[in-house]
């Protein structure tokens, strides 16, 4: 990872599109083909793998819209953060900057949209399927 050029805009393919758009999932193991049509999935075998190989506890990542900001997966061996509250103006997600301290102690700070300027401002929850 360290040996990757990364102040470079997302490639088509090889590494650096692989690690931004590949996903974990709770349903598979090993690596699967994404359902996004770039990057791949990956089951916690592969989380575990990598987090050994490169001797962390914790794979950290975005770019994936996760409906209350953050979301754990693969027994909390990978975390997805997303910091675009109510992506594409219509998927009512909050969102989510996590915060760590000196202790490596984590916090999670939700927030929701602001409301546009002219537009009322509703409560009204994701639908369902969104969950």
């Amino acid at each position: 990872l360290r040996a990757l050029e990364r102040t470079i805009e997302v490639p088509h393919e090889g590494p650096i599109c692989d690690l931004l758009w590949s996903d974990p999932s709770e349903f598979a193991q090993g690596w699967s083909i994404s359902p996004r049509g770039t990057g791949w999935t990956f089951g916690a075998d592969i989380s575990e793998q990598f987090n050994h190989t490169n001797g962390i506890e914790l794979v950290a990542r975005a770019h994936q819209m996760v409906m209350q900001g953050y979301d754990w997966a693969h027994q909390k061996k990978v975390l997805t953060v997303f910091s675009a509250p109510n992506y594409c103006y219509r998927c009512k997600n909050l969102a989510c900057i996590m915060e760590v301290d000196e202790d490596l102690r984590r916090t999670f700070l939700q927030f929701d949209r602001a409301p546009r300027k002219g537009e009322p401002y509703t409560t009204r929850g994701a639908p369902d399927y969104f969950d």
